[in-house]
């Protein structure tokens, strides 16, 4: 049996738990964060930041989040939104702002936005409430985003379930499909304002620079110059605050949109009350249905399912 160990973050290592969702089990070793059973693997996450693969696949599937051959390596703490390590000044510059939502519900998409806040606009974005979508109500976000969306150059990007599903199957982690519509929402952004340039661009960070750098490698173009990272970067500069309303209003328009196409209000999250939703979407119209609904990969297939047996059984 071989044995690979890769250091992770806590960030890195939340993404994994999230790719192994429906190979989670129960009974966790102590001191681990998570544990997951794959046909050929077991996969076990620990506080330390350590990860270990264990199984004739132990290489193959490590090889998913860092190099298997290479002994574990140090990695360092994400930002605590401290704007350590940012420019003096920071947060009254223009800068390019990204964050996304949905990444952990299991209906809907995962929506991307960049949005550039001139310093001429930090006073008026203030002025509107701008911050932390998750600190607003839906309904003060859709007021609140119905104004910036004229005020502020912004690009949003969605990656619908169906593709979401797809790209997932063949062994792309969230991390990756979330770095690379990041990219791209910025290099939109930099297109609607060229020649003009942001003084820096600010990511929301949810995984390390480098990893960030590495799942966009490849792509035909690249946004490299002054990009920052932080944890809580909504609370460093408005840019990110705003790209995190506008995604929200989006998600929440796109998943009006799906429950009039279920025929029923769809609820947000990944908890009980999606399980229910998701059986009663089964019910009503077909487990064919379900890809262009949900994340296929999360635990809550399986439960929905599971009450679906139950209800015809």
């Amino acid at each position: 049996m071989g044995n690979v160990v890769l250091k992770k973050s806590l960030n890195e290592m939340m993404e994994m738990k999230n790719y192994y969702s429906r190979s989670l089990i129960e009974k966790l070793p102590q001191g681990s964060l998570f544990a997951a059973k794959t046909p050929t693997c077991m996969i076990t996450a620990y506080k330390s930041g350590k990860v270990l693969f264990q199984g004739t696949d132990s290489e193959k599937e490590a090889s998913r989040w860092g190099n298997a051959n290479a002994p574990a390596k140090k990695t360092t703490t994400p930002k605590t939104g401290s704007g350590k390590g940012l420019p003096a000044g920071f947060s009254q510059m223009s800068v390019i702002g990204s964050d996304e939502v949905g990444t952990g519900d299991f209906f809907g998409p995962i929506t991307v936005v960049a949005a550039y806040v001139s310093k001429d606009h930090i006073p008026l974005l203030k002025e509107l409430g701008v911050r932390d979508s998750k600190d607003l109500t839906d309904e003060k976000i859709i007021e609140i985003a119905k104004v910036i969306k004229d005020v502020v150059p912004f690009s949003l990007m969605t990656l619908k379930n169906e593709k979401y599903n797809q790209v997932q199957k063949t062994g792309m982690s969230q991390g990756k499909m979330k770095a690379i519509l990041h990219n791209k929402a910025i290099l939109n952004v930099l297109d609607k304002i060229a020649p003009e340039k942001p003084e820096a661009i600010l990511i929301d960070q949810f995984v390390q620079e480098s990893t960030y750098f590495q799942h966009i490698k490849g792509q035909k173009a690249i946004a490299k110059e002054n990009v920052y990272f932080s944890t809580k970067a909504e609370g460093i500069h408005i840019a990110v605050a705003a790209a995190s309303i506008l995604a929200r209003y989006a998600f929440v328009h796109y998943m009006d949109k799906l429950s009039e196409a279920a025929g029923f209000k769809i609820p947000k999250g990944a908890g009980a009350q999606v399980d229910v939703a998701a059986a009663k979407l089964i019910l009503n119209k077909g487990r064919e249905t379900l890809p262009s609904f949900v994340k296929l990969h999360f635990a809550n297939t399986e439960k929905a399912l599971a009450i679906v047996h139950k209800k015809r059984n």
